[in-house]
């Protein structure tokens, strides 16, 4: 009864990846950044397990005898969004970035969108989401526009209160952008972002959803699936798969997240459990909320304490990212960085990973662990570690 953990920290990363000057992100480091920022990080159970081992960190200590098998990997996939890490950890490596629209996107494309939607369109501007609803929130209760906005991600996101807009119809509408924005105009997500209150304090909802384009290559839950094996999802993770073969648990704080977790240590009984933990990007890092990502940090820490008692004997867990958001730069935006790896189980050997060519080193070992053949990228080390 094999059971396999695999926890995205999403935005998590470790240190600049080797072409990060070419993606504007020269200098980011989210971890150890945060870690010189704050005076150094104190988390004794990630020592423990080794993440000293992966990289210097200030304040925390490479173990003479870590715990986990640990190394770090280096991005494949262009691009440095959620999607196409989550897709290249499960085997997916795209050799082109997915669309994205700094200057705003085509008028013809925001004309389809009003005849499909019958409302018009306010903003097309990469912006805050937070900040965009401040200056056109008002606009919008008094014309039923939508309010259209990206970022440097590649992003189709849609704002409307919750009051003046269903969130069927703001669902519906979303949909319908999904549709369009392909073949030329591919774009990873199109995501609608309720709000409610009145001008001057409008806050968004957690009624968030994503619609994500489907994966374009066959990926770890298309084997499990196809050989009859379990997906249980935590978080996001079904909407950066388009829902193909996985259902997932959204989860609007890391805590919540932690505690689907420990449910699933109790009540799962095989197959993978697929998590995204989710405010380290969402909440700290896009936010460049240095305090929040420390808290945050230590709160990681403290579960994972919580988590290792509870494993079984066939058990893996491991910890990694999909790409890096460093709170101290400039940029809001997610940065193009290397990611952790640490993997552990009572079967588990901890020998270093050492520094590997793609996430879908991760994907191939989970697969050959589960006993569902190879993904088309990715070198098993499983081997190496039980």
């Amino acid at each position: 009864m094999k059971r396999f953990f695999l926890i995205v920290l999403d935005g998590l990363g470790c240190g600049e990846a080797r072409d990060a000057a070419a993606y504007g992100d020269a200098g980011s480091d989210t971890i150890g950044n945060v870690a010189k920022a704050v005076g150094g990080l104190a988390l004794p159970v990630l020592e423990s397990l080794g993440l000293g081992n992966v990289r210097p960190i200030l304040g925390v200590r490479p173990s003479p005898a870590p715990q986990a098998a640990h190394g770090f990997m280096r991005p494949a996939s262009a691009g440095k969004d959620s999607i196409s890490g989550h897709w290249e950890i499960c085997g997916v490596v795209l050799d082109r970035p997915f669309a994205t629209y700094p200057a705003g996107f085509p008028a013809e494309l925001l004309a389809e969108f009003t005849l499909r939607t019958g409302r018009g369109v306010v903003g097309n501007k990469a912006a805050s989401g937070t900040a965009i609803i401040d200056e056109l929130g008002a606009h919008h209760l008094a014309t039923g526009d939508w309010i259209v906005y990206t970022s440097a991600d590649s992003v189709f996101q849609v704002a409307a209160h919750e009051e003046k807009v269903p969130l069927a119809e703001l669902y519906g509408a979303c949909a319908k952008a999904r549709a369009m924005l392909t073949g030329p105009h591919a774009t990873a997500r199109v995501i609608a972002r309720p709000f409610v209150g009145k001008p001057g304090s409008f806050t968004r909802t957690a009624n968030r959803k994503d619609f994500s384009i489907e994966p374009v290559g066959t990926t770890l839950l298309d084997l499990l699936a196809a050989r009859g094996i379990r997906r249980h999802g935590i978080g996001k993770v079904d909407d950066l798969f388009a829902a193909r073969n996985l259902t997932s648990t959204h989860t609007p704080t890391n805590g919540e997240a932690y505690r689907l977790i420990r449910e699933a240590l109790v009540n799962v009984d095989s197959g993978l459990v697929f998590v995204n933990v989710i405010e380290f990007d969402q909440s700290w890092g896009h936010r460049n909320d240095v305090r929040g990502f420390h808290e945050g940090l230590l709160a990681l820490d403290w579960e994972l304490g919580a988590f290792l008692p509870m494993l079984r004997e066939d058990d893996v867990i491991a910890l990694t990212a999909d790409h890096g958001n460093d709170p101290t730069t400039v940029s809001t935006d997610h940065a193009r960085e290397n990611v952790p790896l640490l993997v552990f189980g009572p079967k588990i050997r901890p020998v270093s990973l050492g520094e590997r060519a793609t996430f879908a080193d991760l994907g191939q070992t989970a697969a050959e662990y589960l006993g569902v053949g190879r993904l088309a990228a990715g070198v098993s080390f499983l081997g190496d570690i039980v």
